[in-house]
This record gives structure tokens, sequence and C-alpha cells, in this order.
């Protein structure tokens, strides 16, 4: 099938990240499907633990134009969407891009930066455009955000709005590599650098007929049934005051799709869409206040709902 013969070089590529990224085989597992599934990676963890490395390992071995932005309090819009310069030769107003103007944009502890700033993003995540001055402009395709943020509450970060954070397909943690894991990536960083170990084996049209074969994977109504039931369960829960969007819902479906063709297969399966809901709904639903008085978390209540939705049964078709 068409799904089982091309996932080769996604493979290859997440083979070649795991030379920088050490022990966290999971992680790349996921950010590659939600790639593949044409969303943006929210990355939430403390610093230090490799989501840099990560984002730009990713960008390696895709063979990606990448740019990173370090977002600060006084990063500006302008430096996100670009801007026009008047150019006193011809008189004309010249556009000098921005820092999106690349196909994957690793945008560090976007939390510390301004609302604003962050405003700036929004936009480009979902429609693939930026406007100055009036003025509508692609962005190159494929077109990729991995954003880190440092959990809220740490020196200088403030939360993102529902608004961008919905944009985001995924948000995940990395979580500390276990002791071997460690011990070997203190012993690589001491010889080489990580990321120099890590060589380009996909390119950027790759990437788009991969993303069109995930639009090919078969789900049975069944299962988009399934789907709906996990969301609209967002929306009743007693300790859930905002459930998930329809931009949820979109997503839950294409990163099963995209876990599917990881795994080649052409079709989905009910364990697909289990295995991406906590990553796709965790940041996408808020908690009311008889949850956070009883320091209810929100993986907690998406477990919930996943144990207490019935799996469907589905036959694969002869």
């Amino acid at each position: 099938m068409a799904a089982e013969l091309n996932n080769g070089k996604a493979l290859m590529a997440m083979e070649e990240v795991k030379k920088a990224v050490i022990g966290k085989d999971d992680c790349i597992f996921r950010v590659m499907a939600a790639i593949l599934a044409g969303g943006h990676i929210l990355l939430e963890d403390i610093p230090g633990v490799g989501k840099t490395t990560l984002a730009l390992a990713f960008s390696r071995a895709m063979a990606l134009k990448q740019n990173r932005v370090q977002f600060t309090p006084d990063v500006l819009p302008a430096d996100i969407v670009g801007f026009s310069l008047y150019q006193k030769e011809t008189g004309k107003f010249i556009y000098q891009p921005g820092a999106v103007m690349c196909n994957l944009l690793l945008a560090d502890e976007i939390n510390r930066t301004s609302p604003k700033t962050q405003s700036a993003l929004l936009e480009v995540m979902e429609e693939g455009t930026v406007t100055v001055d009036g003025d509508i402009r692609q962005v190159p395709e494929p077109f990729i955000v991995i954003a880190t943020e440092n959990p809220v509450g740490s020196a200088g970060t403030q939360m993102l709005p529902e608004s961008q954070v919905d944009r985001f397909m995924i948000c995940m943690t990395m979580g500390y590599p276990d002791i071997d894991a460690e011990i070997a990536i203190v012993k690589g960083k001491v010889s080489r650098d990580p990321l120099s170990e890590v060589h380009p084996v996909m390119a950027a049209g790759d990437l788009m007929a991969m993303r069109q074969a995930v639009e090919n994977i078969y789900v049975h109504d069944v299962l988009y049934r399934y789907i709906g039931k996990l969301v609209q369960a967002t929306r009743k829960h007693g300790m859930i005051e905002l459930g998930i969007s329809p931009r949820g819902t979109i997503a839950l479906a294409q990163m099963a799709r995209a876990r599917a063709f990881l795994l080649g297969r052409a079709y989905i399966i009910p364990e697909d869409v289990a295995a991406v809901y906590l990553d796709v709904a965790g940041h996408r639903i808020r908690l009311n206040s008889k949850a956070r008085m009883n320091r209810v978390t929100e993986r907690a209540v998406l477990e919930q709902i996943l144990e207490t939705t019935p799996r469907p049964t589905v036959r694969r078709k002869q």
C-alpha cells in the first residue's frame, strides 16, 4: 500500500534525530507524527532537557531551511513577520522578510515575549501567510513551528492565550532522561557536538509527499464517531470549563492518521486515536475551579475520559 511504501524516509529521519536526542524515542516519534500531520508543536518543559536540540535535529535531518528566534520581552512583531523599508533609489517600500520566511521556525521560550509579538504568529500558523502593510505573502511550504516554553511560574514567563495554544497540534513534555541515557549524553557531549552527527536524509518535497499520503489514510466512520465522542466528553465533563475546539477534533484525526502512517498502515485503529489523545487534548482544555481546588490535573481527567469512553472494534476490509 502507498502508506506502507512511502514512510521510509520519515523513519530514516527519526533515526538521525536519535543521534542527537538520546533516550527520547517516544518524543521523536510524536514530533514526527505532528509534522506529517501538518501541525505545529509546543514543547513545554524545564530548561536543559533538550527541547532546542530536538527541534534543530529535525531541521537538519529533513534538510529544511530553519530560523531560530530567542523570544525575549524586546522581540517585536516585525522581527517575526517582517516589515517594509523605504528604498530611496526607487521611491518604493521593499519588504524585508521576517523570521517566519523559512520551513521550520524554532520559537525558543515563546512565553517570555509580549502578547503582541506572540499574536504575530497566529495568522502564519493557521493560514501559512503573513500580512504586512496590507500585502499578503505566502510563507514557504512546508512551514512548521516548533515552539518551546518553560513552565508557567518560571521567572519571566506568562501564559499563552487560548487562541494561540489551540493552533499547536500537540503539546508535550520531554522530561528528564533516565540514568543510562544521561550518561550517554554526557559522554557524547564531551567528545563531539551531537548535532554534527545528524545528516539530511529527506527534503521538503519528500515531506510534502508524505503529508499527502497521510491525508489518504483511511478512517472508518465508527472511528470518526469515536473521535467525536472523545471530544464531546471534554465539553460535558464536570471538571472541565473549556473543552476541545473543532480545530482540536481535526488535529486528533490527523495525528491518528500520521501515527498509522509511521507504523506502516493505510488505515487507523482505535489505538491510534487513544495514543495521541493526551498530546492533542491536554493543552486545549481548561479545568474549572472545582478541579483546581481538588488538585486534579488535565492528564487525570483525560485519562478518565479515555477509560470511560467505549473503544470501538473495527475489522479491516478485505
